[in-house]
């Protein structure tokens, strides 16, 4: 039996401080398990193997640096320090960094941040625009001082004068640049003068372009009202800038080119543009230059007809003084015999033959009827060669 009595306190705190002695620093591999992130940012999970299980947790300090997403059965090596919980005794690893076996962490956060931008569709050919044909301003957001800026430039110069270019220098690696990077596409963005984006830098490690590989960078390029050309590295690297962008160039020079079109190229198919317009004029002129000829041989002169044309003229005005004569005679002839009908009937030749007509002066109507007057009513009587005023002395009613 031992010859000393210990509290529990005591011989946690013996075993508390055996234990973080002598494993100050430990690589450990096992599978993650129970995996949890809660608000306060510490992760705990559990790392086990086919026999054993030991408790983690990475405090925030050191789980802000992760690259990628833990989950469950992930394979893992845990890179850390030995402890022992005093408040349950309990065995635990305080985690100071993770990395995935077989894939690199780096890698890995690329393909898990690749995946789910894929699901929400940032890389969908249906959300790429086109390049402005001919800007007039061209935004560039890279390092001042790198390559990058300098192939782009010399570009522009060579192949398009007049351009103007905005830069916006940011750091292109680090933890700084991936914020800096946001913040400068939505900048230009409030800016509004640029009509295109370079975004890019020159090429280098999985690290060095990591800023690029950033969530932040990939929302800022998916918001842009303007069209956004990703040119990261050399031609063989490909960030997640490059699949959110509208256009991927391969190198900064190669973005340049895209941007602006070559002013020889333009020139030589403006010529060529040129000669199939003539060529086409040509052929039309001469289709309708042959289309007139055929009309001038069809065409008479109107002095050709103008001969015959009199000629006919002629013939008409005399059948239509012809037919006029005829239709005078035929009137004339016509109006004789009304007339002598007329005369006839008129009521003078009556008055010839030593008739009168009789008028009642008083009424002014013809006279038919004895009843029609009175004594002392005044009569007027239509001779042939005049006329005559009689009084009625009394009327014979009686017609005798």
């Amino acid at each position: 039996m031992p010859s000393e009595i210990i509290s529990v306190s005591r011989l946690i705190a013996v075993v508390q401080e055996l234990v973080e002695d002598n494993f100050v620093e430990v690589l450990v591999q096992g599978e993650l398990a129970n995996f949890s992130r809660p608000a306060s940012g510490h992760c705990y999970f559990t790392l086990k193997d086919q026999r054993s299980q030991i408790r983690c947790v990475q405090f925030r300090s050191s789980a802000r640096q992760l690259r990628f997403l833990p989950e469950d059965g992930m394979e893992i090596i845990c890179r850390g320090r030995l402890s022992v919980y005093s408040q349950r005794g309990d065995l635990q690893l305080i985690v100071e960094g993770l990395e995935p076996v077989g894939l690199g962490g780096l890698q890995l956060a690329f393909e898990q941040l690749k995946d789910r931008l894929r699901q929400e569709g940032l890389f969908s050919l249906d959300r790429k625009r086109p390049l402005p044909v001919f800007p007039l301003t061209v935004g560039v957001v890279t390092s001042a001082t790198g390559a990058a800026i300098q192939d782009i430039l010399n570009v522009l110069r060579r192949r398009s004068s007049g351009l103007k270019v905005l830069l916006r220098p940011v750091p292109v690696q680090g933890a700084e640049a991936a914020p800096a990077i946001a913040a400068a596409i939505a900048e230009l963005n409030e800016e509004g003068s640029c009509e295109v984006l370079i975004v890019g830098r020159g090429g280098g490690s999985l690290e060095d372009l990591w800023a690029f590989n950033e969530e932040v960078v990939a929302r800022a390029i998916a918001a842009s009202r303007i069209p956004i050309v990703s040119a990261v590295g050399h031609e063989v690297d490909t960030t997640i800038a490059d699949l959110v962008a509208d256009l991927r160039a391969p190198t900064p020079s190669a973005a340049a080119e895209l941007v602006v079109k070559n002013r020889l190229e333009l020139e030589q198919h403006l010529d060529h543009l040129s000669a199939r317009l003539i060529g086409r004029i040509n052929a039309l002129l001469h289709q309708q230059r042959a289309r007139l000829q055929h009309l001038e041989a069809r065409l008479r002169s109107p002095l050709d007809r103008l001969p015959l044309r009199k000629q006919r003229l002629s013939a008409l005005g005399r059948r239509l003084q012809a037919a006029l004569a005829r239709r005078l005679e035929q009137q004339h002839g016509r109006l004789s015999t009304l007339s002598g009908r007329l005369d006839a009937l008129s009521p003078l030749k009556v008055l010839d033959r030593g008739y009168a007509l009789v008028t009642v002066e008083k009424a002014g109507t013809i006279l038919r009827d004895p009843a029609q007057v009175r004594p002392g009513d005044t009569l007027r009587l239509q001779v042939s060669r005049g006329e005559l005023f009689a009084r009625v002395l009394e009327p014979d009613h009686d017609g005798c």
